[in-house]
């Protein structure tokens, strides 16, 4: 049994070694082989520019640095705060109507009327139902109405752009159909 048992185990180790090394010389061969075919292509690199200086010609006109540069700058922006100023300023010296406490998203428009001879728009906020003539004022932008058609209800707003300038925009109030409750 013994004389079998390391028959076997010869056995065994040959094939193991005869399987293993012939597999690992064709991978090594193949991995020689394909790096002698590839070759990089490297495209040279061109040689630099020549850096040529230029002459600074506005020698003459306002130095970009200078203390005179900025108290222009300045005094273009305090002009153009000034005028956009301009702006928003009536709004903040009149007494707010009760309809610019809420956003004009929490605002909708119901309807709109004819008294006496004059369009009325119908806006209900909170369950509760107002009545808007031309010049009041809406929502939480300074909107001021400017139409009132029957399907709808225009306002001119001042709000603050990216900047911080204060300029005017354009909102409407749609009708809102049929919806009961």
């Amino acid at each position: 049994m013994r004389n079998f048992y390391l028959f076997t185990m010869a056995f065994v180790l040959v094939m193991l070694t005869g399987c293993g090394s012939s597999k690992e010389d064709d991978i090594r061969q193949w991995i020689v082989e394909e790096r002698n075919q590839t070759r990089p292509r490297v495209a040279p690199i061109p040689a630099p520019k020549q850096f040529k200086p230029e002459s600074y010609v506005n020698a003459a006109a306002i130095e970009p640095f200078s203390n005179q540069k900025l108290t222009q700058a300045l005094k273009r922006d305090s002009s153009q705060v000034a005028a956009n100023g301009a702006l928003v300023a009536p709004e903040l010296a009149r007494r707010k109507e009760p309809l610019e406490a809420f956003p004009l998203d929490a605002m909708t428009m119901v309807g709109s009327i004819l008294k006496s001879g004059q369009p009325v728009g119908l806006v209900k906020v909170d369950s509760l139902l107002y009545q808007v003539k031309l010049g009041n004022y809406l929502g939480e932008h300074y909107g001021r109405v400017t139409k009132i058609t029957e399907t709808e209800v225009v306002l001119r707003e001042i709000v603050q752009d990216g900047v911080g300038e204060w300029i005017e925009r354009v909102a409407t109030l749609q009708l809102l159909e049929g919806t009961k409750k």
